[in-house]
């Protein structure tokens, strides 16, 4: 049956038409945008599985500025210790040749001095953008529980959808030569106040300092007790025998403690110096000896006895009112031969301060370097699937649009054809 109010030939004609219509308008949104996947419209779910990974995808390159922050920082306190160890290998040289006596030790000591000065420079002069790492002024805890920082490192995203950050901890060495602490002493009297660090314990009722009475026995001794040990715990011994004939004067013994020592190792440490000592300079006032694996006895050998004091703090502090790492730097002096030969100890333990700094900061270097690469590639790999997700295939998208334009004409002569159906019907009323 023919109709002249009904054609359905061309509404079949127009509703193809239309579907060609819209199928090439999405694939031309495709070819502009190079996205298959523009909105939500087109595909919730994996438009909104790439959003999320597109959001990760800018916090992980705030976190590759972190790193590349925290790897400048790093780098240059691992700078500055790897110069602090040489300019201390370089005294170390100086004290060497001023145990030989026939030098001019006054020059030496001029030497040590300046040398000094340049490490003073150097581990002030060491920060980026304010933040200096071996001076000792970092006093936040970071994630390792220590004095130093946290540069951020990670997003970590569980199966929850859950984001926390993860931090490396760098902590800080402190490489400074000077400052001023409060430690706890023992002068040999009977005073022992502050914090049980270190103690010393009186042998005997008649130990004092200066010049023993009538009544005070021969071979009485002072016990000094390694009591607590911490990382950068530093501990100051000094033994004075100045009222004593032929005394040798006041001897400095310190050893600043790492996170691997115990305090047989401390008490180990300071009994090898102060043997040391006493084997080079033929000291005969008083002996050395370990009473047990912490405690180190100082006897006296004669009719008077020598002043015992031991010092020692929770900050790396080890010489009286100098709190830097280094601060025994500035009690050596080598113009004497009991100051050469206890400077001569004494010099072992700051090199190994600061290599163990510059260790330190090399392993948090390297592990920021290679933290730094794995975000790099961690991003390039989330913006690859990402891509995979949502990107158009340009290749199928053009020979798509060409067979749509094809179709768009054949649509649109069929929709001609069908419209000029009606006509036909004239021809049976002429």
């Amino acid at each position: 049956m023919s109709s002249i109010l009904t054609n359905n030939s061309a509404m079949v004609a127009l509703q193809t038409l239309q579907q060609i219509n819209k199928n090439l308008g999405m694939t031309q949104a495709e070819i502009s945008t190079g996205k298959s996947v523009g909105s939500a419209r087109d595909n919730a779910a994996v438009w909104a599985i790439s959003k999320q990974m597109d959001s990760d995808v800018k916090g992980f390159q705030a976190i590759s500025e972190s790193l590349n922050l925290g790897q400048s920082t790093v780098a240059v306190a691992r700078n500055a210790a790897e110069t602090v160890t040489d300019l201390l290998t370089d005294i170390k040289g100086k004290i060497v040749a001023a145990q030989e006596k026939n030098v001019d030790r006054d020059k030496i000591q001029t030497d040590i001095t300046a040398l000094t000065e340049q490490i003073k420079s150097v581990v002030g002069a060491a920060q980026f953008n304010g933040l200096n790492l071996v001076d000792g002024s970092q006093t936040a805890t970071n994630t390792n529980g220590a004095a130093g920082i946290d540069v951020l490192s990670s997003l970590n995203r569980d199966s929850s959808g859950n984001v926390t950050s993860a931090q490396i901890g760098v902590d800080a060495k402190n490489l400074s030569v000077s400052g001023t602490v409060t430690t706890q002493s023992y002068d040999g009297t009977g005073a022992d106040t502050g914090a049980t660090i270190a103690n010393a314990l009186k042998g005997s009722t008649t130990v004092n300092s200066g010049t023993a009475t009538a009544t005070d026995a021969t071979d009485s001794f002072i016990d000094v007790n390694i009591a607590s040990v911490g990382d950068g715990f530093g501990y100051q011994l000094v033994l004075d025998d100045t009222a004593v004939a032929n005394s040798l004067g006041a001897r400095t013994f310190e050893y600043v403690a790492t996170a691997e020592d115990n305090a047989a190792e401390v008490a180990d440490n300071l009994f090898n110096q102060v043997s040391a000592f006493l084997s080079a300079t033929n000291e005969s006032n008083y002996a050395v000896s370990k009473v047990d694996g912490d405690t180190l006895r100082i006897t006296s050998t004669g009719t008077n006895f020598i002043s015992v004091q031991i010092e020692a703090d929770t900050a790396g502090n080890t010489a009286g009112a100098s709190s830097g790492g280094l601060a025994a730097l500035q009690s050596l002096d080598v113009t004497t031969d009991a100051g050469a030969t206890s400077a001569l100890s004494a010099i072992e333990t700051l090199i190994d301060t600061a290599i163990d700094a510059s260790a330190a900061f090399g392993s948090a270097q390297g592990r920021i370097d290679t933290q730094s690469d794995f975000v790099s590639n961690l991003t390039d790999s989330l913006k690859s699937g990402i891509g995979a997700l949502v990107d158009a295939n340009m290749e199928e998208a053009s020979a798509r649009l060409q067979a749509l334009q094809v179709q768009q004409q054949l649509a649109t002569q069929s929709l001609s054809i069908a419209n000029q159906a009606p006509q036909s019907i004239l021809a049976l009323f002429r």
